[in-house]
């Protein structure tokens, strides 16, 4: 997509769901899908009907397949503890292959739902 403000509204405005496939084109998709917007039953409107993707595949496996394992992914810095700690994509993608793992010895399935508590 174009860095030029302007062009990029007036692409946006002339053909929104071309606009949004076009920037969807750039994600990895599992399933593609059968319509960029269903919007029969507003206000309740579906994005990327029929599509399904994973979310941790392209926020971290995907840069490490593409050349970008030890670049930086993650950077934590907490001003309570003046702790700073900076993660590649590789270190990320093996800190939440630990987790998974832990979650699925703990019996989580696809389709569950979990969530962590953690203090701002």
């Amino acid at each position: 997509m174009s860095g030029d403000y302007q062009a990029v509204y007036d692409s946006w405005s002339a053909d929104p769901q071309g606009f949004w496939a076009r920037a969807a084109a750039d994600v990895q998709w599992y399933e593609p899908w059968t319509a960029v917007l269903d919007d029969t039953q507003p206000p309740f409107y579906r994005w990327f009907q029929g599509a399904q993707l994973n979310t941790c595949y392209n926020a971290v496996d995907y840069h490490v397949e593409n050349g970008r394992a030890d670049q930086p992914a993650l950077i934590y810095d907490s001003p309570v503890t003046d702790t700073i700690r900076q993660y590649t994509y590789r270190q990320l993608r093996d800190e939440v292959a630990l987790l998974a793992g832990a979650l699925t010895q703990k019996g989580v399935e696809k389709g569950d739902r979990v969530i962590i508590y953690m203090p701002m």
